[in-house]
Order: C-alpha cells, then structure tokens, then sequence
C-alpha cells in the first residue's frame, strides 16, 4: 500500500487517469479506493485537488464516451459482450434497462455506484437513443459526483487509512497476503454462485435448427419473446409468430396454456438466462415442455431464418422524456 501511495505522490494525476480509464472500459481495477486514498492525500496537501478531480473527470468522459457510441453504433451486442466478462453477466444486462429506462440520463449517476452495472450504463444510453449533448452533460455531472464522493470518504477517514497504512507497513508481507487472500475468497463466493445459478437453470434446449424444423411440419410450437420493452426497441425483430411476454407476467400467462402444448421462449440474454426463467416459471405450473431456445433470437438470426418485425409503439427514449426546464 505505501507503493501505492508513493506512486501517487510522484505521478499522482497520471495514476488517477489510467487506473480510472481503465476502470470505465472494463479492466478490473480498483478506481474507487484509488480516488478515497487521493482524498486523504489531497486533504494532507500532498496532492492536487484539481489535478485529481480533472483527471478523473477525463478518464471518465473518455472511457465512458468510447462505450457510448459503441451502443449507438452496434447496439445490444456491446452489451451482451461486456456481462460476458462480468461475474454477474446474467443480471448485468437487466439492471442496466431497468436503469436507463427508469432514470434516464440520472442513470448514469447511479450507474458510477452500481457495482455490474457501471460499464454498460454508457452503452446502453447510446443504444437506446440518448442524444451526444445530453449524455455529455450527465457524465459531466457523474463523474464529478463520483470522484468526488470517493475523495470525500478519503478525507474523512483520513486518520483511520493512515493507521491502516502503520499497519500494513508493520506486518510487511503478511498483510499483502490477507488482502489477496480475502479478495481471492470474495471471487470464489461470486463465482460459486454464479454456478449455483446456472445449475439451477440448467433446463433443456431447444436449437434453431429444431425449431425451424417443426415450423416446417407445421407443428411450430408457442413461441413466446421474453425480451424488456427496452431491449424490443434497440432490436425490433423477432421470430415470425412469437407473441411477447415478458417475465413479470409469466405466471398469470402460463395459466391459459395447456399442459400439453409445446413452448420456446427465446431472448437476447446472456446464457438465455430470461427464457430459461420464464421455462422454471411456466414448468412449476405444470408446463413441462417449455424450452429456451438455445443463443435466443441472435442465433435465430444467425442461421439465416426469416424474422418479422414487433409492432409495438417505442417508450420514449431517455433524451426525449427529459427536456430542459
């Protein structure tokens, strides 16, 4: 830690702005206590307030910039692509269109502090139409808010990092391998549950070429689209035929449904993580033969299957529904 603290007192602006791009585009790198620890610094005048909050705004407009017009230019695939790599990719995707679509441009406020779903917080407003000025001016504001707030615990705390640094300078090593022990233990937690998840809707597949098949015969099956408002609008395409249903309302739906019937519920999801949910929903009801359909509607598309387009009225998008006083 006090190599830490000697880098920031020789290239303190320059270790703020790369640790924090880094941080915007994905990398896993701790910003935030990097920026709490530059807080204590700057309240002991051994650093720059305005080389530390200029910097930390750059790298956040850069970063965060990059990904929006990445969701502007490719859309949910952005998305997709980033929960990948996320400890948590199934929700990732959710929680970002439930926070643009509920706060808009406030999104990506409280996107800074939403650990999953600060990095697609930035795509996902390009991909669902946010306006380049308006996006500019709110993570203006989120990243003063945010480096702000990091710095504040920084200078509040001041004395108590302190003592955490004449601990760590006294046990040497062994506090280096409690923390990546502990970071270590964090990690295996998150990835096992994760798993747990997974095993728990591990269900069977149905494939496209399956699916195609059967539509062929004429025994296609009921094909439900469980895919958010928000993401029908960046992709308004689906399967010729599928009627859309989306998870909150699984349960009453799946009451009209005969036990008999064939189901494939697809989405646009990581893991097919949404159609595999509303298949547990719909087999607690005795509704045995639904399926998710393996890739969901990417792989449909994939494969060169025809597609039809949603004929729903588009919500407003966030720049639309916040127009200046």
């Amino acid at each position: 830690m006090h190599h830490l603290v000697a880098l920031l007192l020789d290239h303190g602006a320059l270790i703020i702005f790369a640790v924090t791009l880094a941080a915007r585009v994905g990398a896993p790198v701790p910003a935030s206590p990097l920026l709490v620890v530059a807080g204590s610094l700057v309240l002991a005048g051994q650093m720059s307030m305005a080389a530390a909050l200029g910097t930390s705004i750059a790298a956040n407009v850069i970063g965060d910039g990059a990904w929006f017009i990445a969701g502007r230019r490719y859309g949910y695939r952005v998305m997709r692509q980033l929960c990948r790599i996320s400890l948590s990719p199934d929700s990732c995707v959710h929680q970002g269109e439930s926070l643009i679509t509920r706060w808009g441009g406030g999104s990506l406020i409280a996107a800074k502090f939403v650990p999953g779903v600060s990095v697609i917080a930035a795509p996902m407003a390009g991909a669902l139409g946010m306006s380049t000025a308006r996006f500019l001016a709110y993570e203006i504001v989120a990243a003063v808010v945010w480096t702000l707030a990091c710095m504040a615990l920084g200078m509040i705390f001041s004395d108590q990092i302190q003592q955490i640094f004449d601990v760590m300078a006294s046990t040497g090593s062994l506090a280096t391998v409690v923390l990546v022990l502990v970071l270590a233990a964090l990690l295996a937690v998150r990835y096992w549950q994760r798993r747990r998840f997974l095993r728990e809707l591990d269900i069977p597949r149905i494939g496209v070429d399956e699916l195609h098949a059967l539509m062929e015969r004429g025994e296609a099956p009921l094909i439900i689209d469980v895919r958010s408002d928000a993401s029908t609008q960046v992709d308004a395409r689906r399967i010729p035929g599928a009627i859309s249903v989306q998870l909150r309302d699984m349960h009453a739906h799946g009451a009209d449904l005969s036990p008999d019937r064939e189901i494939v519920l697809y989405c646009n999801c990581p893991n097919e993580v949404s159609a595999a949910r509303g298949a547990a929903v719909l087999a607690a009801r005795g509704l045995v033969r639904a399926r998710p359909l393996a890739g969901g509607l990417d792989a449909w598309v994939a494969s060169g299957q025809p597609t039809e387009a949603v004929s729903i009225a588009p919500p407003a998008t966030p720049g639309e529904r916040e127009q200046p006083a």
